[in-house]
């Protein structure tokens, strides 16, 4: 018996597709991959992130938006949707629309139990690829850790770690900070975290 290959889409049937679809799905080498639904501490945390950063920057270089915009990692192909996004300047858009962002200057993951795996390991490579990004930064949903990780001259990435709810989160290469109080405001964290 012989395994019959699924056809790989093209970059355009993908975006076709996701116009009309659903739910919404990462893209990369030809195949489509559905991303599951969040939960209410994941999308209290990435509203309050984007919230508390706009705030700071009402009419100024910056603007954050949350995951139903796509960023494209040209350099690999990949379509993904952070959860939060932030563009300095103007933004580059993919050729013909206004839904794929090219020049992220940073992109925040909040981590769940079935992403966090990917979130760490192959979606940071690909993010390492964006050369417009600067700070990298991925919030645990279960327990006070905040970990941004900032683009070096060299290229390599350092990493600060946040853990007090009483300390900010400071962004590295856009101006604005944010108490992980107002971060996490509405999260109840378990007694033991998922890990």
């Amino acid at each position: 018996m012989t395994a019959v290959s699924k056809p790989k889409l093209t970059e355009a049937e993908y975006l076709a597709i996701e116009e009309k679809a659903e739910f919404k799905s990462e893209f990369y080498r030809g195949e489509m991959f559905a991303m599951s639904g969040a939960s209410l501490p994941h999308t209290r945390i990435k509203d309050n992130l984007a919230r508390h950063l706009n705030n700071q920057w009402d009419g100024g270089p910056c603007f954050a938006v949350t995951s139903d915009l796509k960023v494209k990692v040209n350099r690999t192909g990949l379509y993904t949707y952070p959860d939060v996004v932030v563009v300095c300047g103007e933004p580059e858009y993919l050729p013909g629309r206004t839904d794929v962002i090219l020049n992220p200057s940073v992109v925040v993951e909040v981590l769940s139990p079935s992403t966090e795996a990917y979130d760490r390991g192959a979606k940071f490579r690909q993010y390492q690829q964006v050369p417009t990004l600067r700070d990298i930064v991925l919030v645990e949903q279960d327990e006070p850790v905040v970990q941004r990780f900032t683009r070096q001259p060299d290229d390599t990435w350092n990493l600060t770690t946040v853990t007090r709810l009483e300390d900010d989160l400071v962004f590295a290469t856009v101006p604005a900070r944010v108490r992980l109080t107002d971060l996490y405001a509405g999260v109840t964290f378990p007694e033991t975290p998922a890990r």
